[in-house]
């Protein structure tokens, strides 16, 4: 790794995490075009998001726990459920050509934004009392 790139990543990452934190996403979304724009490929950046999520996911459970926004039960629960989910997810990315999975996973932040757009639509604030 260079210095260059040891920088850049450094800039990214923390981006990554101001958004994660700010927003409450993270891995694929943020971490993976932040990866490829580093020039790793499609899969090993998808791969390497799965770890570079850890710290963040901790820090931001840390953060929301203070603030009160956790919910323990479903967060294991969910956690729990999505490890069969990653190595069925893990298994077919690999398995399939990387600009299948490139295109997959470009439809998939498509339909996010789309769905958050979406969502703005709303008429009623889901928290009146928040500002």
């Amino acid at each position: 790794m260079t210095a260059s790139t040891i920088v850049l990543a450094l800039v990214l990452g923390v981006a990554a995490g101001v958004l994660a934190g700010l927003f409450g996403v993270g891995g694929g979304i943020l971490f993976v075009p932040a990866l490829v724009a580093l020039g790793l490929g499609q899969i090993e950046a998808q791969g390497t998001s799965l770890l570079a999520i850890l710290p963040t996911v901790l820090a931001g459970t840390w953060n929301q726990r203070r603030y009160g926004n956790l919910r323990p039960r479903t967060a294991v629960v969910l956690g729990v459920a999505s490890i069969a989910g990653v190595e069925i997810g893990a298994r077919l990315a690999t398995a399939l050509p990387e600009a299948t999975v490139r295109r997959l996973f470009a439809l998939l932040l498509f339909a996010v934004a789309v769905h958050l757009v979406w969502r703005t639509r709303r008429q009623e604030p889901r928290y009146p009392e928040s500002p």
